[in-house]
């Protein structure tokens, strides 16, 4: 079995920064992608970035210039830098990754960690 286990996350002025990482563990033969998703309370589940295994990266535009998104392939974990924060990214962030075994590949997804951006 595979699991990810997110930390980071916690309470923020407005202007502050964060840092989530993102650590998969188990029998992983590799992962191609990992994402940051989040999701506020009433609304839909938001892909904030993604980074292949090559190290290309895509992010939404709202947090496009303030976030960053990294990995270390060695640790099969996954970061995302949080600056410039503002009330309006609070929300619970996941962890996704698409995960090969030699078994199977399929989707995982972390537990969440929240976020909270004060003003």
């Amino acid at each position: 079995q595979v699991q990810l286990v997110e930390s980071g996350g916690g309470l923020v002025q407005a202007g502050g920064s964060l840092r989530l990482s993102c650590a998969a563990s188990g029998s992983i033969f590799s992962i191609n992608i990992m994402s940051w998703y989040r999701q506020a309370p009433g609304k839909q589940r938001d892909l904030v970035a993604t980074i292949t295994s090559g190290g290309r990266t895509n992010y939404a535009d709202s947090v496009l210039g303030r976030f960053t998104i990294s990995r270390d392939n060695a640790k099969n974990t996954v970061y995302l830098q949080m600056n410039s924060l503002k009330p309006e990214d609070t929300a619970v962030y996941y962890c996704y990754a698409y995960v090969s075994t030699f078994i199977a590949s399929r989707d995982y997804w972390g537990q969440g960690t929240q976020v909270t951006v004060s003003s």
